[in-house]
């Protein structure tokens, strides 16, 4: 034993200088044995290292455990200190019983308002962008009435590890027992409702067989206590019911439900037993149930479940796969599944192929047989000239009632006036130039001088203007067939007047007044003669020009244009023809 005491020592003092002169390098007997010293101490020979606090180190423990690392403890002694929790440190930490204040604080409310506090409520513990309470429409600082309490000033908590990843922190166990009482609260309404139930069924005479001996009574009333114990539970049971789910009282488990509680069940739409018919197995529903209730498929919520699956690409999809089945069966490999991308490439070739051959065999039916008119043919509207538009005509053409046909346009501006101006630009024109004919203005820009810029451009100007075209005509509204009806008559009156003047007078003067007035209804009959046909020159003139290309034609602006006589006027109602009069293809005919 005094040999191994020695052993010890000298292990000991070894251990304590190669401690010390750690950096310095452990030569091989040194190493040696500490190495023995060490399987002495795990065999319980020798005995176990001492910290600073007198604690035996257990020598088992591993050397990356029990070594002190260079910037905790610098004496570079045997300690586990650096193992245990630091005092310091723990008392950083907030303890566990310590949580964040709720509510308010239990003194007196302040009556008056104190300076610093919140402008709308009256508390000192915050200000007025931090307040909770309803914004007041004049605050509590300048009515001095409905102060708030002061909430309890919190404290800022440093847990520690445990203390952050406590579920329970905070938690008060007086809220376990609100929830007892509650459960309490509905236990003694149960029992409540059982006696009321009992005393009823008595009263009815529903339980007088049981009444005949005390046994049986109390036989009934247990069993009679267990049925209602359980319906009740059951009852309990649905109204406990959770969103989403289906509590099975029979079994004791939820069944998860697939149909969303806000959702209108599909059998509920339409009560009809006649309606669309309901699949109770696979919830379908696959006619409207709306049908014949004449609401429309696109103001419902639910229209069938075929209106969703004859709807989008549904239908191109189901005409790819026919098209797949087709193709796999005249010899070709496709598969919508495995080859979509081949499959739609050979269904748009197949496409345009049977489009050009429809073409063909349209062409070589018309090369044949002919008839190829009858296809550009116009629409029947059009071939029968038949509307049901009502117009109603003058004698001259004019539309009295109805709609006027529009006005073709160009795609240039019309009928754009500027400058205050009451003519367009280019109304007027002198000189190779073009103006305003309202002021006669040969600047577009400018603004419209009216009569005193006629005046002063006609006296400087070199060539005289007719009056004609200086002038603008005005165009009389046309007159409905009652207003034409009445002027006949009228007039009807004056020529009877005028007979019996003219007849008053032939007895007076002879028959001299009578040869003057044959003579004037031949000349206006040579008159319209001549002008009909210089009219039909002028048809004829018409029809050749636009028979020429456009810009083949020549330019007539340089003609002399002189005002139209009675017998022009008349002679061009009489040929005119319109496109809207339904007798026009009848007289061209005729013709």
């Amino acid at each position: 034993m005094p040999e191994e005491e020695e052993a010890a020592t000298a292990a000991t003092s070894a251990d304590g200088v190669v401690g010390l002169e750690e950096p310095k390098k452990m030569t091989r007997e040194d190493w040696r044995k500490k190495k023995e010293l060490e399987e002495q101490r795990k065999l319980g020979n020798a005995p176990a290292e001492v910290d600073e606090e007198g604690k035996d180190i257990n020598p088992h423990i591993p050397q990356y455990i029990s070594s002190v690392p260079w910037y905790i403890d610098p004496s570079k002694r045997p300690t586990l200190k650096h193992q245990r929790p630091q005092e310091e440190r723990q008392q950083q930490f907030s303890s566990i019983e310590e949580w964040y204040k709720r509510g308010v604080q239990e003194k007196a409310i302040s009556t008056k308002f104190r300076k610093g506090a919140c402008d709308n409520c009256g508390a000192m513990t915050h200000k007025k962008k931090d307040c909770l309470e309803r914004p007041r429409k004049v605050g509590a600082k300048f009515t001095g009435n409905g102060m708030a309490p002061d909430e309890h000033s919190q404290i800022s908590l440093d847990l520690d590890y445990d203390g952050k990843r406590d579920r329970w922190n905070g938690y008060d166990p007086e809220d376990h027992m609100r929830i007892v009482e509650e459960y309490a609260k509905v236990d003694q309404a149960k029992q409540t409702l059982k006696s009321q139930k009992l005393h009823e069924e008595l009263a009815s005479g529903k339980l007088t067989d049981q009444a005949s001996s005390s046994r049986k009574w109390d036989d009934g009333e247990r069993t009679q206590e267990q049925n209602s114990e359980d319906e009740d539970e059951d009852k309990y049971a649905d109204d406990i019911d959770m969103p989403g789910q289906n509590f099975d009282s029979k079994r004791r488990i939820t069944v998860r439900n697939l149909r969303i509680r806000e959702d209108i069940a599909k059998y509920l739409r339409n009560l009809d037993p006649d309606s669309a018919y309901y699949d109770p197995k696979t919830r379908a529903m696959r006619e409207n149930p709306y049908q014949n209730t004449g609401m429309v498929p696109e103001d419902v919520g639910f229209a069938g479940d075929n209106f969703v699956r004859y709807s989008g690409d549904t239908v191109t999809m189901a005409q790819t796969q026919l098209f797949a089945w087709e193709a796999y069966d005249k010899g070709s490999e496709v598969h919508l599944q495995a080859d979509p991308t081949k499959l739609e490439l050979l269904h748009q070739s197949f496409k345009v192929k049977k489009e050009d051959f429809k073409d063909k065999q349209k062409e070589t039916i018309l090369d044949k047989y002919g008839g190829e008119e009858h296809l550009d043919a116009p629409p029947r509207e059009l071939l029968l000239a038949q509307t049901e538009d009502y117009v109603e005509y003058s004698r001259h053409g004019a539309v009295l009632k109805g709609q006027e046909k529009a006005v073709a346009r160009s795609k240039y501006e019309e009928d754009v006036l500027i400058q205050n101006h009451a003519c367009i630009w280019g109304s007027y024109w002198r000189e190779g130039c073009w103006g305003f004919k309202c002021c006669h203005s040969m600047v577009k820009q400018s603004y419209c001088t009216g009569e005193a810029g006629i005046k002063t451009t006609s006296s400087s100007a070199c060539v005289p203007f007719e009056e004609g075209l200086e002038q603008q005509e005005e165009e009389k509204e046309p007159k409905t067939l009652l207003e034409m009806h009445r002027e006949k008559l009228k007039e009807k009156k004056k020529k009877k007047q005028q007979k019996k003047k003219k007849q008053q007078k032939k007895k007076k003067h002879g028959s001299d007044s009578s040869d003057s007035e044959e003579e004037d209804e031949e000349k206006k009959k040579q008159k319209l003669n001549k002008a009909l046909a210089a009219e039909d020159v002028r048809l004829k003139q018409v029809e050749e020009m636009m028979k020429v290309d456009e810009r083949k034609r020549k330019y007539n602006s340089l003609q002399e244009i002189k005002e139209p006589t009675e017998e022009e006027m008349e002679a061009f109602r009489m040929k005119r023809s319109r496109e809207d009069d339904p007798m026009a293809n009848f007289l061209e005919l005729g013709q």
